[in-house]
């Protein structure tokens, strides 16, 4: 009743831009592994100021799991959490396009426990990675939002972190950290089905452990965040064939770190001008600008961050960067510079026990 009360009032507060254009609402959406719950907050476009709305529980769900992957449709109505304890499930829920408040829909299965879980462009699809059980799978996501039985479980090489379709929806990848590729599949998106591409592999150095990455919104470029060493590699991605090409790769690493490289998340701002990402060795964020010819990265700098920043994202604006940290249980926003892309901290919130996933929606 508490988080009815303060989201009714903003549902009723309309935002108005310059000129008197209404202005979308958005929402940031944190997973809580330890807490079995996702924090709700809305955002103040002006000032980056968040206000806590709704804390959803995943129902029934009982047992914690090490993370809890979340997956929203293209058209923002649905959010998919994925649960790593047994029973494995994706727990479904509609996102109110007024309020942002989440309602539960229901719970489907998942194949193992899911590191990683994504949605494709028709919003008709779970892909799913997992970690320990070295596979990745398919499902089908019902009408109503709901996740049915997976349609497909394939065995991949050791660990496998991250799955995601390309800009097209014609081609999905998956990194398998432990065998250091990226496994690459064709995506036929009216069966619903994947099948290995020609090469079905993308190979990087050994010891490197590719874990998150992220396409660039011209769909030309690929950025890949290893875990084992700190780097992001850029490629060029040619969509007609599913193929990359490394051609840069530089340290997310701050200055005179010496301690072991654990870097964990990778996103870049909606106009594709900087890019970012999450490392738990130093508890720090790497900013990178990055050439709209080329693709390539220039160094902005690192900002300390929450302790263990295994997740984080960006506001559909551009403007502000939200990160969260598994040992601090707190959540920081950050502004960013929109001329050179550094970051700013505005100010840290607190939220469920082991955040580890944020994801922000603008309605309607």
């Amino acid at each position: 009743m508490r988080a009815i009360a303060i989201a009714l009032p903003l549902a009723l507060t309309a935002n108005v831009a310059e000129g008197g254009a209404a202005m979308a609402d958005t929402f940031a959406y944190v997973a809580n592994a330890d807490s079995n719950d996702i924090s709700v907050f809305r955002l103040a476009p002006e000032t980056g100021e968040m206000t806590p709305v709704q804390t959803a529980q995943l129902v029934g769900v009982e047992k914690t799991g090490s993370s809890t992957p979340l997956a929203v449709s293209s058209d923002r109505h649905i959010l998919i959490a994925g649960v790593r304890s047994q029973p494995y499930l994706a727990v479904s829920f509609a996102v109110d396009p007024n309020t942002g408040m989440l309602s539960h829909i229901g719970n489907g299965p998942l194949a193992d426990s899911m590191a990683n879980i994504a949605m494709d462009r028709t919003g008709k699809v779970l892909f799913s990675a997992s970690y320990g059980g070295n596979k990745v799978a398919v499902s089908p996501i019902e009408a109503n939002g709901v996740v049915g039985a997976p349609r497909q479980v394939i065995p991949t090489g050791l660990n496998a972190h991250a799955i995601l379709p390309d800009p097209a929806n014609r081609f999905v990848f998956a990194t398998n950290l432990g065998s250091d590729q990226v496994l690459s599949f064709s995506f036929d998106a009216a069966r619903g089905t994947l099948t290995a591409n020609d090469p079905p592999v993308i190979k990087v150095p050994d010891k490197s452990g590719p874990r998150h990455f992220v396409f660039h919104p011209t769909g030309k470029f690929v950025y890949l965040v290893h875990e084992l060493n700190g780097d992001v590699a850029v490629f060029s991605y040619h969509g007609r064939d599913g193929i990359w090409q490394e051609i840069q790769r530089i340290t997310a690493l701050p200055s005179g770190f010496n301690g072991k490289p654990w870097a964990a998340d990778i996103h870049l701002t909606p106009d594709g001008r900087f890019l970012y990402a999450s490392e738990r060795g130093s508890n720090t964020i790497a900013a990178f600008k990055v050439d709209a010819a080329t693709g390539q990265l220039t160094p902005i700098g690192n900002v300390p961050t929450e302790r263990q920043p295994r997740g984080f994202n960006i506001d559909p604006s551009g403007r502000y960067l939200a990160a969260v940290g598994e040992l601090s249980d707190s959540m920081t926003v950050y502004n960013i510079d929109p001329a050179g892309g550094a970051l700013t901290k505005l100010k840290s919130y607190p939220v469920g026990k082991k955040p580890n996933w944020v994801e922000f929606i603008s309605l309607p």
